[in-house]
């Protein structure tokens, strides 16, 4: 695998983190950031023809 996807699937893991984070803490805002950080994430690693739900980085 190549440093941009290893990138793009360390931000996808990471906005799903951020994600759950921000459910725990019961933030409406945060809840909102971090659902657009994932969905760019997303959106950016299909583009690059990553398969994330194989790799366990699913989405939301």
């Amino acid at each position: 695998m190549n440093e941009v996807a290893e990138a793009l699937l360390v931000r996808v893991h990471t906005a799903r983190a951020g994600l759950a984070a921000a459910v725990s803490a019961d933030d409406a805002y945060a809840i909102a950031v971090a659902q657009d950080e994932l969905d760019d994430a997303v959106r950016l690693a299909r583009q690059h023809g990553l398969d994330i739900e194989a790799t366990g980085a699913e989405e939301g």
